[in-house]
């Protein structure tokens, strides 16, 4: 493409510098708040470069947050109504856990009853039931003699 042995000249540009104009600094004091109307245009800034260029915008404001209007305080009749629900609803849960609690109590009563009837009954029909004596030996009633294993007792 390029000839190889052709000389090469550097491009020579002329170099210019632009300093811009610089905005004057914000004032720190505070302007006094005055309400507008809302859909008023801000003020304009422009600053001229020295090529002649005009540069334009609009100078930032911080946003200042809406005053929080105060809360009205809470009446004392409305939080003494709520308390005393919260306490009425905590009494009723209280009944009603005691009135399940003795009921299951007794039930647990009666099955105790009922299961130390069944044992003592079953006792008692085992002893009665029983072909075993007393005591060692057999016992055998003939008219008003008893006999005790070879042994005459009369």
């Amino acid at each position: 493409m390029y000839p190889e042995h052709a000389p090469r000249v550097p491009a020579q540009r002329a170099v210019e510098v632009h300093q811009p104009t610089p905005l004057p600094p914000a004032v720190a004091v505070p302007a006094p708040i005055v309400p507008r109307q809302p859909g008023t245009v801000p003020t304009v800034a422009s600053i001229v470069l020295p090529d002649g260029r005009v540069v334009t915008g609009y100078a930032i404001n911080p946003m200042q947050p809406e005053p929080v209007a105060p809360k009205p305080p809470v009446s004392r009749a409305a939080v003494n109504v709520a308390l005393g629900g919260v306490g009425f609803l905590a009494v009723c849960g209280g009944l009603l856990l005691l009135t399940t609690f003795i009921a299951a109590l007794a039930a647990f009563v009666h099955q105790l009853v009922i299961l130390a009837a069944v044992i003592f009954g079953g006792w008692i029909a085992v002893q009665v039931f029983s072909t075993s004596g007393h005591k060692s030996g057999t016992t055998v009633h003939i008219r008003k003699a008893v006999i005790k294993r070879n042994h005459f007792h009369g």
